[in-house]
């Protein structure tokens, strides 16, 4: 049987996780049309996967994944023609990635996994580090009647960069040794798209709008051979429920839609499905 190995990166809380959940969810629930069914499902991370695919149901937030070491999947998938491959999926830690920028530092287990030569990198939509601009700190704090402080150095810390500088810099990671793995797919999912479609630009755009440095690095960093797309993915339709707190009325909303599969967006330019697997599809060519 064929194999085929995809790398899933993104920092904390860009939702990988959710997208797993979800993704398992839609390839065996058979509600909607998907490019990929789950046929066969092994591995160590299996029961774990049960478990977030149980929160995802109830429309409850998935607590992260905090563990350096990666739960990895293998998915036996048919593809409409009957085809059947095997997919590794492992689930890491967004603090494995963040650690490789903060700490300049790489679990072997991690990078083994990065070797792979179909990448699908996970941004959060709405959730980021912008960059930051003294000039605009000046102007805010004149208009607000903010005395100016004393100078007083500032050490820079790697935690204080703007997320797609961090993204940039992961990127540059993959094609350098020992991770360089030669010309690759690589897949950007903007995650809680449901937060950023209120904007009314197409993925592609909106990266351009909200991650320019990250956006021209893909034009023009990214080495020979290599290709990229990107989509717009909500897989949760809406906020949900955290554990301890009050209950949401965008989490009661997703519970009311009668096909869990239809909470589910997927966004490319000019086209929009429910299918989370149209990803992978593009991923495996």
């Amino acid at each position: 049987m064929n194999r085929q190995d995809v790398v899933v990166l993104g920092l904390p809380s860009s939702g990988k996780t959710t997208y797993l959940a979800a993704l398992r969810h839609l390839m065996t629930a058979n509600e909607v049309d998907v490019e990929l069914r789950l046929v066969h499902l092994r591995g160590e991370g299996t029961e774990h996967l049960h478990l977030l695919v149980d929160r995802w149901l109830r429309a409850k937030a998935q607590e992260r994944t905090t563990e350096v070491k990666s739960r990895t999947v293998t998915m036996t998938l048919r593809e409409k023609t009957g085809a059947e491959f095997e997919l590794h999926f492992p689930d890491m830690a967004g603090e494995s990635f963040q650690r490789m920028w903060e700490k300049r530092e790489c679990d072997p287990s991690v990078a083994a996994q990065l070797r792979s030569r179909g990448v699908l990198l996970f941004v959060h939509a709405n959730k980021y580090k912008a960059p930051t601009w003294v000039v605009d700190e000046v102007q805010q704090n004149k208009a607000l009647g903010i005395a100016p402080e004393p100078e007083q150095p500032v050490p820079w810390k790697p935690e204080h960069s703007a997320t797609q500088v961090q993204l940039v810099d992961l990127l540059q990671s993959l094609q350098s040794a020992p991770l360089d793995a030669g010309p690759r797919r690589l897949a950007i999912v903007l995650s809680a798209w449901d937060k950023a479609a209120a904007e009314g630009h197409a993925p592609v755009t909106y990266l351009d709008r909200h991650f320019p440095f990250l956006r021209q690095y893909l034009e023009n960093g990214l080495g020979e051979g290599w290709t990229w797309t990107v989509f717009g993915v909500s897989a949760q339709g809406g906020e949900y429920d955290e554990d301890d707190k009050p209950p949401r009325e965008e989490a009661q909303r997703m519970r009311d839609v009668d096909i869990p599969s239809q909470r589910i967006k997927v966004v490319t330019e000019g086209a929009e499905s429910h299918d989370l697997t149209e990803p992978l599809t593009w991923l495996l060519g």
